[in-house]
């Protein structure tokens, strides 16, 4: 600790001394209440530290990334809490999440998705069709220009963008199928090219 540290604490100390002395006169009438509500704050503000340090120790089970591994070319997704294997790929330089779907033959945007990355969604013309579980949709057929994970890069990916309502983004076995090997250990998708 240098001497500019040491002259910190020391300023903190008798910051907090004077504020808690002034707080503990301005209220002696009702010092066991003054000392519970400062119990409470205390235990609120050791909590928050406690999540704080172990931010890095949860951070995967409540919200799983995705792990590149550049030198090997292969990513690996953990499964989500839902059950779903979610990736984030960069369109045309922007980052969009999709729901892994080995059921769905296509990538398939949703409006707001294709808008992001460039594409607008009044001028397409949706006269393909698709068989989801909700029911048959509306979709138009798109080129994506540059699509990137991680260190794999693919150029002019055919996709749809669905005309229906859709949380997320699908990528289906249009794109998997570029990778040499797609396995699934315990709760992890691994992807190799």
């Amino acid at each position: 600790m240098t001497g500019d540290d040491f002259g910190r604490l020391i300023y903190l100390v008798l910051l907090a001394t004077v504020i808690a002395g002034y707080f503990l006169l301005s209220h002696r009438r009702r010092l066991g209440q003054v000392a519970q509500q400062a119990a409470i704050w205390g235990l609120i503000f050791i909590g928050v530290i406690a999540g704080f340090g172990l931010w890095s120790d949860i951070r995967n089970d409540v919200a799983p990334r995705q792990t590149v591994f550049a030198d090997e070319n292969r990513i690996e997704v953990p499964r989500a809490p839902d059950g779903h294997y979610y990736m984030t790929l960069r369109i045309n330089d922007v980052p969009i999440r999709f729901v892994v779907d080995t059921g769905a033959t296509d990538v398939v945007l949703t409006r707001d998705d294709a808008e992001k990355v460039g594409i607008d969604p009044q001028s397409l013309q949706f006269f393909g069709e698709a068989h989801t579980a909700n029911g048959a949709v509306r979709t138009a057929p798109v080129r994506l220009d540059v699509v990137e994970l991680g260190p794999v890069t693919d150029r002019n990916l055919r996709a749809f963008v669905n005309s229906g309502e859709m949380r997320e983004s699908l990528l289906g076995m249009a794109y998997l199928n570029r990778f040499e090997r797609i396995e699934v250990v315990r709760d992890r998708m691994i992807l190799t090219r």
